[in-house]
């Protein structure tokens, strides 16, 4: 009857492990959704903000050649 026991004690054992970790990889989901999500507002922003300085380089003169200039 003790092996019964030890293997139902090992059965348990194993079910809250496997519940814990499919909590934990919930969780670790849920965070991954999190990050890409911010990931993705970051590339965004950092898109727009390229494409201000690509502008403001445009409306900057040429610089002059002054070939007099070294």
């Amino acid at each position: 009857m003790s092996r019964l026991d030890d293997l139902a004690e090992r059965i348990e054992r194993l079910a809250l492990r496997h519940e814990e970790l499919r909590r934990t990889n919930d969780l670790l989901e849920q965070q991954l959704a999190s990050v890409t999500t911010e990931r993705d507002s970051l590339r965004s922003r950092l898109g727009a903000a390229r494409a201000r300085i690509d502008a403001l380089l445009e409306r900057l003169p040429a610089e002059p050649t002054n070939p007099e200039r070294s």
